[in-house]
């Protein structure tokens, strides 16, 4: 157990750090500090020794310069009980330092704003701290490095019931974190640096905002939310990270009650969630093995949810479920009556949960609210693992312009089909390819996902189809090959068909489409899903 006599503190975030020096120096621990943090001890009553006067020099350069110093370095490097480090210090006057605090620049906040100025943000970048903390980490056999403001209350405590002594297990942790946290804080920034270049006169030129602005190196990171069971089956370990460049999503939302979270939970629960976020008006998307099998819209929730439940109650049984509002009583009465593995909202009332309760197995997860903030350069992006490396791409954010649609059929869609159109459309959007939709302006009627020909998937959405098919939208994520796909849709009764054209065959599709009298629209997006 080593005792803690000398403690350096030098933090840009100065939250805790009154009461934590506080009971430091009531254990008797010197304080040595730089600047801002000096004062703010003084002030307080505290006494507390500058840097500058174990260095020999003043702060300099507007504070660029003021703890590289072997005085510094040596007293939180030198290796305790190795005769020839301690003669070293001796010689030169270097005292142990045993303990030091330090938060660093604000460098992630400046650069949060996409208008920061390059040289605000090089101004962010901090050297010393650094460069203390990985001294510090480095000689965790002797010394606590602390990064983390959280991390004040237990260190304190446990210096208060060991005579001012931290066990070597704590300061191997504090080393392990300080070193991710020094290691988070360098790929922020290279990140930062990779979102921007140098003109010939020297300005910085942004590029978040373009299409271009892929890293030449890509820096992700995570930090572990939780483990869970086993992965999508039972023979795989796995776990859930949240990604620390982006707020909000799944990792963001709070477990109500149910049973631990699976790989598969989460997967559903993030595709219904982000499916629920494409209308306006009250929504439940119901989802299994991530493709929707019902999704509805209507003036209350729970009607809502029982169209999106009616599509396909087969299916919907066992489902996973995103609403876009909270969940009320009738709602909850609903869910309750059958058989539903989770639920992602942004809100239940007492009632609703009262309720729901009693399925103990249900898991509830609650949204917060929307978070406004300014994305990283990487925030816009999805990531997928492949052999070898990954694939990043732009996620897929587009919604249909009504300016931009075009009608190749003689007939035009009506009103209430061009509605049921759009409603078709956000929806295949979400199911895997190749994905056919058929729909009414309100809810889903017939979902065919993932089957490796598209006429294969017309003829499962009207398989799968709970409610009559005649009448119904139908949407396309990508074009039809073939016309044989437009022959099922108007064996089912299809009248109108949405789909984005591009086909070398777009002629004869046409021309089937005309030959049963229906209104086709060409968007000129595809929206594939793998």
């Amino acid at each position: 157990m080593t005792r803690v006599r000398r403690a350096l503190l030098s933090v840009s975030d100065k939250t805790g750090l009154i009461p934590f020096a506080a009971g430091l120096a009531g254990l008797g621990v010197d304080l040595v500090s730089t600047g801002g943090t000096a004062r703010a001890l003084r002030e307080a009553g505290l006494r507390v020794t500058d840097v500058a006067e174990i260095t020999g020099f003043p702060e300099m350069l507007d504070g660029r310069v003021k703890t590289l110093h072997p005085r510094i370095h040596g007293g939180l490097l030198g290796i305790r009980g190795n005769p020839g480090h301690e003669g070293q210090m001796a010689a030169q006057g270097i005292v142990p330092i045993d303990l030091v605090a330090i938060t660093l620049y604000p460098f992630e906040a400046t650069t949060a704003r996409r208008d920061v100025p390059l040289a605000e943000a090089v101004e962010n970048i901090d050297i010393g701290g650094p460069a203390m903390i990985r001294s510090a980490a480095k000689n965790f056999a002797a010394v606590a490095v602390i990064v983390d403001p959280q991390d004040y209350g237990s260190i304190l405590d446990e210096l208060k019931r060991n005579d001012g002594g931290l066990s070597r297990a704590t300061r191997f942790g504090l080393a392990r974190k300080a070193f991710a946290h020094t290691a988070r804080y360098d790929a922020l920034i290279a990140g930062f640096l990779e979102t921007g270049e140098l003109s010939a006169d020297g300005t910085w030129l942004s590029t978040l905002d373009s299409r271009l602005s892929f890293p030449h190196l890509l820096h992700v990171r995570l930090e572990k939310v939780q483990e869970v069971r086993y992965g999508e089956n039972p023979h795989q370990r796995a776990a859930f990270y949240r990604d620390l460049a982006l707020q909000g999503g799944i990792a963001a939302a709070r477990q109500l009650q149910g049973k631990e979270l699976s790989y598969n939970n989460l997967m559903d629960l993030h595709a219904a969630w982000e499916l629920a976020q494409e209308w306006g008006e009250p929504v439940v998307a119901i989802i299994k093995h991530t493709n929707p099998c019902g999704v509805a819209t209507a003036a209350d929730l729970v009607q809502a949810y029982t169209r999106a439940r009616d599509t396909d109650p087969v299916s919907a049984y066992g489902g996973v479920l995103g609403s876009n509002r909270p969940l009320d009583a009738a709602t909850a009465r609903e869910i309750a009556s059958t058989f539903v593995e989770a639920v992602v909202a942004p809100g239940y009332t007492a009632e609703a949960l009262g309720i729901l309760k009693d399925r103990k197995n249900l898991r509830l997860l609650e949204m917060p609210p929307a978070i406004s903030h300014e994305p990283s350069a990487m925030s816009g992006f999805e990531m997928r693992r492949v052999s070898g490396g990954m694939l990043v791409q732009d996620r897929d954010e587009v919604d249909l312009d009504p300016a931009s649609l075009k009608v190749v059929t003689r007939r035009a869609p009506t009103d209430a089909e061009m509605r049921a159109l759009r409603f078709a459309w956000r929806v295949a959007k979400h199911v895997k390819s190749n994905a056919i939709v058929l729909a009414t302006e309100h809810a889903t009627v017939g979902i065919g996902a993932g089957q490796m020909s598209r006429v294969d998937s017309a003829r499962l959405a009207r398989l799968k189809a709970n409610f009559p098919t005649q009448g119904t939208a139908l949407a396309s994520d990508a074009f039809f090959p073939f016309r044989d796909g437009v022959d099922a849709a108007a064996e089912a009764g299809v009248t109108a068909v949405i789909e984005p054209g591009g086909s070398v065959r777009d002629a004869e599709i046409i021309a089937a489409a005309d030959e049963h009298g229906m209104a086709m629209v060409f968007t000129g997006i595809r929206h594939f899903r793998h």
